[in-house]
């Protein structure tokens, strides 16, 4: 029965990335979501978003273009290397498409066309009546569209290009409808895919599994899960999944009850954005001269974790860094402070995050107020209520006014739900003129090999076609990113102001300014630079190192000015740690 499961599972992931591909780039922009408190829409794309399918095409063609300047090979060869070196599970979707798209790439980077040539010719990049023509390169010599009208007369009356509109409506086969209704789940309730007994908490880590929440210890028993306050003490079994029970013989006391009785034990959750989620594309998937199937091993777990790594993040990381810097967070701290509150943490966040889709995100909370600890809870939503990917991008952010109403009503749900004696933080939004101030004229990984590609041409490319993660910061108007962040400052005066008048009956509330003016200090004091404070890929995005810079900040916030939120320090914390080692590991 097991070996049947696992088998299942291998399968599913396998099917699970190659139905998700084309949603890789859309979740790559990051941009705010509908808002309101409805759930986002149910339905996959029948077909490829256009402005997401040109950055992806741009991307690729950029990469295989590169490969093959790099090892002097042919664009033919280029190809093959790089579906060489994605993981054995993908490779058959990346030779199907080398098949269908791969000699006509060749053709036209032979004749000395850039990737925006190629993806416009192959009409995966479309301009829109009146619009202008996007690139990302600098345009060929004799001007893009002339560029262009010769590659679609070289392109002219291809099949196998018409081949693949079909290809991308592939949750309309019969075979793969059920795995399209499952994935249609996870993305719209944001709970684990594999959940045996329905208590919000996974053993399988991704698929919103316990990369997001704390690790079950036993799914197939909804009254154990990780936050609940132990049942009988935990006498026979680990009902808190904290790694803590059983009866000490030298005095026939329960461990729970000797360790943990009076230790203010609570949760760590986060509602939160992207940022919070701790969006990253590897810089290795596009930066030729480091590139090797290693850099390419995390990428299914990438796909099934929507990009996001929520286990290096700033307030849930528990497990040691791949992807650069170290991790430090709010969890490991107060688990280092009281081991009783081991893997009780819950990452609610989503790409695209605003106060608006908060509102239907924070359903998915797993809180019983009876039955649970108490909770510390960060309300960040640090960037998309002022961040949009419109041309009248002021016009579509947050009022003050809709922010007052989004959190109130955020907390009002978590006044219902919440155990008493829990605590709210407020996060202000970040005043993201750091990012164009620090990256615009540096190369972006993909222009590091020919010094041909800018950030600021990255996030002019993104605006023209609409897919922009921020118009308003993330562009050389001035006047634009000022506007941008004041707007920003009003609306965390107005979370400042919620944590100042506003009173609830289970817990109590604070505000504290997103830290990156002190993140950055600290940096530099460290011998860093601003610009590694930002995700390379993205442009947009903290990094590992900010994250890690920004729990230490906050966590020193906490201790001088709300000691009373992070609790005592348990003086158990060795005897648990010698008794129960790591507690069960994460």
């Amino acid at each position: 029965m097991e070996q049947t499961m696992r088998g299942s599972r291998r399968t599913f992931l396998n099917l699970f990335c190659i139905v998700w591909l084309p949603l890789l780039l859309k979740a790559a922009s990051s941009s705010p979501l509908p808002r309101g408190s409805d759930p986002p829409s149910p339905a996959l794309p029948s077909g490829l978003y256009k402005g997401h399918t040109c950055v992806g095409c741009v991307l690729v063609v950029s990469v295989i273009e590169q490969l093959a300047q790099w090892h002097n090979s042919t664009v033919k060869a280029a190809v093959e290397r790089l579906c060489n070196y994605i993981p054995e599970k993908l490779q058959g979707i990346c030779y199907l498409l080398a098949e269908l798209y791969g000699p006509h790439i060749a053709e036209l980077i032979d004749r000395e066309m850039n990737a925006d040539v190629v993806c416009h010719s192959l009409k995966l990049c479309k301009q829109d009546p009146g619009q202008p023509l996007c690139h990302l390169y600098p345009p060929p010599k004799v001007g893009l569209s002339t560029a262009i009208r010769k590659a679609k007369r070289i392109m002219k009356n291809s099949k196998d290009l018409k081949i693949f509109t079909g290809f991308s409506s592939v949750c309309a086969f019969p075979l793969l409808a059920n795995l399209c209704e499952k994935i249609k789940y996870v993305i719209r309730n944001k709970l684990p895919f594999e959940d045996f007994d329905g208590d919000k908490f996974s053993t399988f880590p991704t698929l919103r599994g316990y990369h997001w929440r704390g690790r079950d210890c036993n799914d197939k028993n909804a009254t154990m899960y990780p936050g609940r306050r132990p049942d009988n003490w935990d006498v026979k079994s680990d009902s808190n999944c904290n790694g803590i029970w059983g009866v000490d013989p030298k005095d026939g006391i329960p461990y729970e009850e000797k360790f943990c009785k009076g230790a203010d034990s609570q949760g760590v959750v986060l509602l939160g954005d992207s940022a919070g989620a701790h969006f990253h594309i590897p810089p290795e998937w596009m930066t030729v001269t480091q590139m090797s199937a290693k850099s390419f091993a995390n990428l299914p777990m990438a796909f099934t974790d929507e990009l996001d790594w929520p286990q290096f993040s700033e307030i849930t990381g528990f497990l040691n860094s791949t992807i650069g810097g170290w991790t430090d967070s709010l969890y490991l701290r107060l688990r280092r402070r009281n081991r009783c509150n081991h893997r009780d943490l819950q990452n609610i966040s989503q790409n695209g995050g605003s106060s608006g889709n908060l509102l239907y995100l924070i359903k998915s909370l797993a809180r019983n107020q009876l039955l649970d600890n108490p909770a510390i809870v960060i309300y960040a939503t640090i960037g998309n209520d002022v961040c949009n990917g419109n041309r009248d991008t002021l016009a579509h952010m947050t009022t003050p006014k809709e922010m007052l109403s989004n959190v109130v009503q955020a907390l009002r749900y978590l006044d219902s739900r919440l155990p008493n004696g829990s605590h709210v933080i407020l996060t202000g939004l970040v005043d993201g003129r750091f990012l164009w101030d620090n990256l615009h004229d540096r190369y972006h990984p993909l222009g590091q090999l020919n010094r041909d590609v800018t950030y600021s041409q990255l996030y002019s490319f993104l605006d023209c076609l609409q897919v922009s993660p921020c118009s308003g910061w993330l562009t050389p108007n001035e006047t634009l990113r000022n506007l941008t962040s004041e707007r920003a400052l009003q609306l965390s005066n107005v979370l400042k102001e919620i944590a100042r008048s506003e009173k609830f009956a289970n817990f109590d509330i604070f505000y504290m300014d997103f830290p990156l003016r002190q993140t950055a200090e600290e940096w530099r004091k460290m011998g860093g630079e601003p610009w590694q404070l930002i995700e390379p890929v993205d442009g947009f995005h903290p990094s590992q190192i900010a994250a890690a810079l920004g729990t230490s900040i906050t966590w020193q916030k906490a201790l001088h000015e709300w000691p009373q939120v992070l609790g005592k320090e348990n003086p158990f914390n060795d005897q648990i740690e010698a008794i129960f080692k790591d507690q069960g590991g994460h």
